[in-house]
């Protein structure tokens, strides 16, 4: 009897204590509020101790890569060096393709004073691919489109695109890169300047208080360009620390010891690699400025031909070939003449290069009628006033800066610019709404795109 009466009293002290804890929300005591607890703190997370850490390295490794630029470490940052440090097979080419490119690269930018972390756009532009073609039609390493790059001095014509030029284009780029910094004030937005045009990053600050901050003026700039800055930091964080992340260099396929000879006379590509005993295909590469295999190059204005470094009865073949009074590459008209537009008399063909004016039939593209004229469908665009790709059959398109349709430009629709220190003729057509650098230089009688300050240029107001 006394055990059951010493089980009874326990039970009835600890049942109690069990309930209290137990019970569900509706018997709590009525002075309790259900859900008082959403108005407190919430309660901290303990953070994952392996995370923290490798959140820290990232910034501390990042802290040390860190000169001229800011290299910033945040969540947007780190999505992409989680990506990018995946992709171990596309960043080990990017480091073998380096070896031979950066140095180019980082040549032009020391000459104009960019810091020479801006060398990595080239990665996040076009995995170092000097023959990269966007969608919108930007070539080259640096991407540039037909305007931008008339705009800073680069060549394309019929034998010559130097957009794809690593050399010319790294300088054009240096040139844009300087232009954007003074009026951005910050290298990351002037990062994010060579993603959408200065003036779109100008008209960001100022909806962001005027402070010229990249995050601060982040979200009021284009998504793509939200995401290009952070790409950017994180390709110089993948590319720098690829060993801690077992990425190996991939050799970059071709010899990366070069010389440059100038050629002063038309020569294909091929006779070159056939008299040197060069691999044509690595010349290639080496050139790829040059459209049709051919250098075109003159006594005036002689083109430059990189090579792999080659032993010297290889420079004793090419000097004979160089020096040799034949033409060495098969004869190639400076005029090419479309067989549609041939009359019936040889001679009297050789007179037109392409008609001033091409009229659209069912099917063409832009593309397609600016391979025919051998053009840039950008120019193309800029000589019609074509905002987007679409054309109509039947629609009469332009195809010189000098045939453009319709009637002078109206004086009363003419304003004047007075060039200031540090301005370019793309600087100075973002400043105007509808102006582009072909049609301020046409208007002006310009033949290149060299300005000096105290001009005063004819802009068109539409």
């Amino acid at each position: 009897m006394m055990r059951k009466s010493i089980i009874c009293i326990f039970l009835a002290i600890l049942i109690p204590v069990i309930w209290c804890f137990a019970s569900p929300a509706s018997v709590l005591p009525s002075n309790t509020k259900p859900g008082i607890q959403d108005t407190l703190p919430a309660a901290p997370e303990i953070a994952d101790p392996i995370l923290s850490y490798q959140n820290l390295l990232f910034k501390k490794r990042l802290d040390s890569l860190q000169k001229n630029v800011s290299l910033s470490y945040n969540e947007h940052v780190q999505k992409y060096i989680d990506t990018y440090i995946s992709r171990k097979e596309q960043i080990g080419r990017m480091l073998g393709l380096s070896e031979y490119y950066f140095p180019i690269f980082e040549k032009a930018l020391k000459e104009v004073g960019i810091p020479e972390e801006l060398k990595f756009l080239t990665v996040v532009e076009s995995a170092l691919n000097p023959q990269a073609v966007s969608r919108s039609g930007a070539v080259g390493p640096w991407q540039f489109m037909s305007e931008t790059a008339k705009g800073y001095g680069l060549k394309m014509d019929t034998y010559t695109d130097e957009r794809k030029d690593p050399v010319k284009a790294s300088h054009a780029a240096a040139q844009y890169l300087m232009d954007a910094y003074k009026r951005t004030g910050d290298w990351l937005l002037t990062i994010a300047a060579y993603n959408c045009g200065t003036g779109a990053v100008t008209r960001a600050i100022q909806k962001s208080g005027g402070i010229a901050d990249f995050w601060r003026v982040r979200p009021f700039l284009p998504v793509q360009t939200q995401n290009y800055v952070p790409a950017f930091i994180a390709t110089i964080y993948a590319m720098s620390y690829h060993k801690d992340h077992q990425i190996f260099v991939k050799p970059a396929g071709f010899n990366i010891l070069t010389d440059i000879i100038p050629v002063n006379k038309r020569i294909s590509i091929n006779s070159v690699a056939e008299a040197a005993g060069l691999d044509l295909k690595e010349l290639l590469i080496l050139n790829p400025s040059y459209k049709k295999q051919i250098i075109n190059g003159s006594e005036s204005a002689p083109a430059s031909l990189v090579i792999p470094t080659v032993t010297n009865s290889a420079y004793a073949s090419l000097y004979d070939l160089f020096n040799n009074t034949d033409e060495a590459a098969a004869p190639v008209p400076l005029l090419t003449v479309n067989p549609e537009y041939k009359s019936t008399s040889a001679p009297e063909s050789a007179k037109f290069s392409k008609p001033l004016i091409h009229k659209v039939k069912a099917g063409e593209s832009l593309s397609v009628i600016a391979r025919k004229y051998e053009l840039e469908p950008e120019d193309l665009k800029a000589w019609n006033n074509i905002k987007g790709s679409h054309i109509s059959p039947g629609q009469s398109l332009a195809l010189s800066p000098d045939s453009k349709k319709g009637s002078p430009v109206k004086e009363s629709n003419i304003i004047y610019y007075t060039v200031k220190a540090g301005d370019t003729l793309s600087a100075i057509a973002d400043k105007f709404k509808g102006a582009t650098v072909e049609e301020i230089r046409v208007l002006n009688g310009l033949v290149k795109s060299a300005i000096r300050p105290g001009m005063r240029l004819k802009i068109n107001k539409g």
